[in-house]
């Protein structure tokens, strides 16, 4: 089956997508057996500059119109579609279903609970100009069983170190850093440790006079020394003592949060700053990772591109836990494995099988993901499998 997997992150600046092909080692009935996951293409496509304002204007804490939401939902649609032909074009391929994740513009948290989460991108778009079903919103049904909603990735951890030999975890560093545990003998576990890049990009926005930008390679926070005192408060945030399930975003961290922790420091470098939200996204996972008795780390996500941040972490982790890459482990480059990811959840539910995990999620039971829109055909979906893939391995 060729999936074509559409994912905007929290960082919002762009839309990554992959398409791959996934196929089952055995047929339907003969076990759970393991997938294969072959890329045979991925894109990076930035926003467009007024695209990437308007979706900035959303992430922050302020009313906005209701006809900017409209908007921004019917032009990320069409650029999702615009995406599929494009990828479709350049592997000489045709796919059998889109997974569109949509740009998250609220994930609410009420005393631990997410009570709604919003992704924006109109499917229609998709299925009409591609002719292709479209799957969306794939994380609403599992806060409606009791869930986070998130971190959506474990299912793609979980399969792939499926068979891990010590506690692993498998690191995102988008603008949210979130992990998943695989342990021998225990339940997968996964959650949201904090800020990954959110809070650095909007500092380096403030330096850079530019609301997209960031700190490319690390340049910004080598120039600054880390503040003892301005980490110490930062790391007093009730998020990083909160028990897993656990899950946040751009509602919590944001640039009015940032100020708070500013106020009273004006004579801060801004150079200063950056390093110092670096170094806390180092900290807070690494202390999320001890915590859990983790031995490797496998990261992947737009932070794994900053040297600086990695350095740090690799420090703040230490010599006993080794730290590596989605690359170098598995053959599957950082850039891509969230596409692939949204990939793996539509093979899932176009198979009636769950794509969240309840030890993940702290969902009532695991629940199949989104909703489809039909494309030019009616939709035959096949006959439901009973077990999950025990494993996935990357052609």
């Amino acid at each position: 089956m060729i999936i074509a997997g559409l994912m905007s992150g929290t960082s919002a600046d762009g839309l990554d997508v992959a398409l791959v092909e996934i196929r089952p080692d055995r047929e339907r009935g003969a076990g759970p057996g393991e997938l294969t996951l072959h890329l045979l293409d991925r894109q990076e496509m930035d926003f467009p500059d007024e695209l990437a304002h308007d979706i900035l204007r959303l992430l922050e804490p302020y009313d906005v119109p209701l006809s900017l939401v409209s908007s921004v939902d019917a032009r990320l649609g069409r650029l999702c579609a615009d995406a599929v032909t494009t990828t479709c074009a350049a592997a000489g391929a045709t796919c059998d279903l889109v997974v569109m994740h949509g740009q998250t513009v609220r994930h609410d948290v009420s005393d631990g609970v997410v009570t709604s989460t919003w992704q924006l991108g109109q499917p229609a778009w998709v299925a009409e100009s591609t002719g292709y079903p479209v799957l969306s919103d794939v994380r609403s049904r599992d806060v409606a069983a009791g869930g986070q909603g998130a971190p959506l990735a474990s299912i793609l951890d979980h399969l792939l170190l499926a068979g891990t030999g010590e506690p692993t975890a498998a690191l995102n560093l988008g603008g949210i850093a979130n992990i998943t545990v695989v342990a021998p003998g225990r339940d997968t576990i996964a959650f949201d440790t904090g800020p990954a890049n959110a809070l650095v990009d909007l500092a380096a926005r403030r330096i850079l006079g530019s609301e997209r930008g960031f700190d490319r390679d690390g340049l910004l926070a080598a120039r600054g020394e880390v503040s003892a005192p301005l980490l110490e408060d930062l790391l007093t945030e009730p998020y990083y003592r909160l028990p897993a399930p656990k899950s946040t975003g751009k509602e919590l961290f944001h640039g009015a949060y940032l100020d708070r922790f500013l106020a009273g420091r004006r004579d801060l470098d801004p150079h200063d700053v950056v390093a110092t939200l670096t170094a806390l996204t180092a900290r807070t996972v690494a202390d999320a990772c001890r915590d859990q008795g983790v031995g490797t780390v496998v990261a992947s996500g737009g932070g794994t591109r900053n040297p600086v941040l990695m350095a740090a972490l690799r420090r703040e982790l230490g010599p006993a836990v080794t730290l590596s890459t989605t690359d170098a482990t598995f053959g599957l480059r950082e850039g891509a494995k969230e596409a692939c990811l949204m990939a793996l959840i539509g093979w899932l539910t176009w198979h009636g099988l769950p794509a969240t995990l309840p030890s993940v999620t702290g969902a009532s039971h695991g629940t199949v993901a989104g909703r489809l829109t039909p494309g030019a055909a009616p939709l035959r979906l096949p006959e439901p499998l009973i077990d999950l893939p025990a494993a996935l391995r990357v052609r």
